[in-house]
């Protein structure tokens, strides 16, 4: 019988009935560089922890069970993971990743891959034809879905089809939903992107990235590339990202019931002229993600009337933090254009829709009274400065 996910945060079933670690319930932290062994050929299992470390091992078992994927790979930050899932391509690859990703991912498509000779073709896989993108050269497909920062939602398992016809890796990036909300694996994806600060982490106090896969042969080579470049996450990194999966479940729930009345309630405010949020019905999106994900997460992005409006409501804010990053317990509020898309030129932004007065919000898990009262307080004050 199947476990639920909220079982999986807690415990793995391998595990069940042993008395390892002399039955320490918190997995210890190995925080070992190296390891002794009785004689040659008589290891442990374990020989330098860029190899492989037992906290780090125990943490890729969870992810991976959480994604139902055969392997996991535990990295120093998400966009270690994406630079480590580059080097399966070669110079004169070509990728077609979606137009509106992390800035993040975009300054490393940009200014490294290319350099290193793989090509891409950028386009709205939510909605154009990527076949007639496909040439003799592509070998993959990346997207996010839905994107940062503007919510557009891809049909993953509709993609795997195209995927699979043309023999190419289906890569998602699914940091915004968590496995908790979705399995893209399941969908058909080859290879799933977590930064794992976000959601899995879930309290703003650790770097960590993921690449999962169900495939053997994806996984023998991220295996051999892990240990060549040498990103694996530190056993104390490890542990605390163990420790936040152990919540994943009820923080998933809260933070996305408060997004929701919080995408709502922005609705009804004449400043706010856009509200993107995929659990609204109105979004393009609401009824694929209802299809492929079990639920619709905890980020939204909206839209205000004029530049000055967003810039005031960052300064003003005071229990919601202006700050980069989200997934994490606290409510944050983010300005993409000189934060998470600052290094994408500005032509791509406005094309994205990114505007200098559109702003993303990561939901917490406060009182949502609480968040809605500071809000609009905040659009109180701005309302007698702007308009007297």
């Amino acid at each position: 019988m199947s476990r639920g996910i909220e079982t999986k945060c807690l415990h793995l079933e391998e595990d069940e009935g042993l008395n390892n670690n002399y039955g320490a319930i918190s997995y210890p932290i190995y925080q070992t560089a190296t390891y002794a062994h009785l004689g040659v050929g008589k290891s442990t299992g374990y020989d330098y922890s860029r190899l492989q470390n037992p906290t780090r091992e125990h943490l890729e078992k969870v992810v991976a069970t959480l994604e139902n994927g055969v392997d996991a790979l535990a990295v120093s930050t998400g966009m270690a993971a994406i630079t480590l899932m580059m080097e399966l391509f070669h110079p004169g690859d070509n990728l077609i990743v979606d137009a509106d990703l992390y800035g993040g991912s975009i300054r490393l498509f940009s200014n490294v891959s290319r350099k290193n000779g793989i090509t891409f073709s950028a386009i709205d896989c939510y909605r154009e034809d990527i076949e007639s993108y496909i040439n003799e050269k592509t070998k993959a497909i990346y997207i996010e879905t839905p994107t940062n920062p503007m919510m557009n939602v891809t049909d993953i398992e509709e993609l795997s089809k195209i995927a699979e016809k043309y023999n190419l890796l289906l890569i998602v990036d699914n940091t915004f939903l968590s496995p908790y909300f979705q399995n893209p694996l399941d969908l058909g994806a080859d290879i799933v992107v977590h930064s794992g600060t976000k959601y899995l982490g879930g309290h703003n106090d650790t770097l960590a990235g993921f690449l999962v896969t169900n495939r053997e042969d994806i996984s023998e080579k991220l295996r051999f590339l892990i240990k060549t470049t040498g990103s694996g996450l530190a056993p104390f990194d490890s542990w605390l990202i163990l420790r936040g999966i152990k919540t994943l479940g009820i923080r998933m729930e809260k933070a996305q019931k408060n997004a929701i009345e919080l995408a709502n309630w922005l609705k009804k405010k004449s400043a706010v002229k856009k509200v993107i949020y995929p659990g609204l019905p109105e979004h393009p999106g609401h009824e694929i993600m209802k299809k492929q994900a079990r639920g619709f997460g905890a980020m939204l992005t909206f839209r205000l009337e004029s530049r000055e409006y967003a810039l005031a409501i960052l300064e003003k804010v005071r229990m919601i933090k202006f700050a980069e990053s989200l997934g994490g317990v606290e409510t944050l509020i983010t300005y993409p254009t000189t934060q998470t898309h600052a290094d994408v030129p500005a032509e791509i932004r406005k094309r994205n829709g990114i505007t200098d007065a559109t702003l993303r919000l990561s939901v917490g898990i406060e009182d949502v009274k609480d968040l809605i009262d500071e809000l609009d307080k905040v659009f109180n004050e701005i309302e007698g400065e702007l308009h007297g």
